[in-house]
């Protein structure tokens, strides 16, 4: 690590030091090891006092013996400088994990580390001049020293890695688990303490409402929807669930927004935490009314934004059979003829005027609508005047209009 590599033909300043005085350095460093990594231990929980202190099976601290090892390693590679030194494994690797557990960041790591290069520069410099290595050999020292710290935040970035993925994985399982009891139809126990154990396990306040949203995957290895930490994700499922906390406070659409851009789907209704399993039974609907085309696609939509439609189409078994014994009185008439009546129809039960507000909506002669309301009122006879089957006529018609086979 100290030589340069052979390919760049750089003369090493620390080579051309007699090897005894090398020798000499090393062997002052190597005693004074022990007394350097307590100094920098010592500087270390002064700076961090936050830093947790775990003790090795000799009951040793399991930092002090990292770095005692550290410069060890390092000191004794100075006197082959074959290659580079080998990062003592394992110890540094065990503080980026623990650096991850405890949700702090690489950058307080690093700093540490920098800490330790630079109060350990001091004393070889120290050792330098007693030994009477040339200025040179010793700046090269240093810069050999950070290349040194270099493989050590390697291994610390490869434990924080480590950490985050299980801790990440470990978040999940707890959120899906706490999502399954939030939408079950049915509960066993007591919910209400179950679902607020689950909660606090990470960190997720209760709401008073919520919304369950349906995602439509955009592709089959489509990146999760960017969500806030509060709302709860599940991609588990061929169709991703989602858990809304207080959908309608301030500034929480206009995120979902942004977050689920290039996604389609549904959010159902704002329900008490307690019915969520209703919002999502909404937001299914939605979603299978959407892949029927009977609903815009290529957007996540607000079930509040599209009632009509749910209740009037999702029914659809129910709707068939009302339009069946509503409208036979069509069943003689021809298709096209039966189709311009039925919007007829449904334009006067809308409108409650006379021919020409109608003809106005219908975007045809006062003349014609007369017409037709005439053959209306022979078909139907008095029953067009009962309350009851003109609210059941217009159920049916603005069922038809919502599947497309009405203007």
């Amino acid at each position: 690590m100290v030589a340069r590599p052979a390919a760049v033909h750089t003369r090493s300043a620390w080579h051309d030091v007699p090897r005894p005085k090398v020798r000499r350095f090393a062997a002052i460093a190597l005693s004074e090891a022990p007394a350097l990594a307590e100094e920098i231990l010592s500087e270390i929980r002064r700076e961090y006092p936050h830093l947790p202190v775990v003790l090795d099976e000799s009951g040793e601290p399991m930092a002090l013996v990292g770095i005692r090892r550290a410069i060890e390693v390092f000191v004794q590679h100075l006197e082959t400088a074959e290659g580079r030194p080998t990062v003592p494994p394992g110890v540094f690797q065990e503080f980026g994990r623990g650096e991850g557990l405890n949700g702090r960041s690489l950058d307080s790591l690093q700093a540490i580390y920098r800490m330790g290069v630079r109060l350990a520069w001091r004393r070889f410099a120290d050792i330098g001049q007693r030994v009477e290595i040339p200025p040179p050999a010793m700046y090269e020292l240093v810069d050999a020293g950070y290349e040194y710290l270099d493989g050590l935040v390697d291994q610390s970035v490869r434990g924080y890695a480590e950490a985050a993925a299980r801790q990440a994985g470990e978040r999940l399982r707890l959120q899906r688990r706490l999502m399954e009891l939030l939408l079950a139809d049915r509960h066993h126990g007591d919910p209400a303490e179950a679902l607020t154990e689950r909660a606090a396990r990470i960190g997720w306040p209760l709401p008073r409402k919520v919304a369950v949203g349906v995602l439509i995957r955009p592709a089959r290895e489509a990146v999760p929807p960017a969500v806030t930490q509060g709302v709860l994700l599940d991609m588990d499922y061929e169709q991703p669930r989602m858990v809304v906390p207080e959908p309608g406070a301030a500034g929480r659409p206009e995120l979902l927004h942004r977050a689920l851009t290039g996604w389609a789907g549904a959010i159902g209704p704002p329900v008490p935490l307690a019915d969520a399993a209703k919002s999502l039974r909404w937001a299914e609907a939605a979603v299978r009314l959407m892949e029927r085309d009977l609903l815009p696609g290529g957007e996540v939509l607000y079930c509040t934004e599209h009632t009509e439609a749910l209740v009037l189409l999702q029914p659809e078994e129910l709707m068939d059979d009302l339009a069946l014994r509503c409208l036979s009185p069509l069943q003689h008439c021809g298709p096209t003829h039966a189709r311009r009546l039925a919007e007829t129809l449904l334009a006067w039960l809308e409108t409650r005027g006379g021919a020409p507000e109608v003809a106005a909506r219908l975007g045809v002669h006062p003349q014609t609508v007369r017409y037709r309301l005439r053959q209306i009122r022979e078909l139907w006879g008095d029953e067009i005047d009962d309350p009851d089957r003109r609210f059941e006529l217009e159920l049916v018609l603005r069922a038809r209009r919502l599947r497309g086979e009405l203007a």
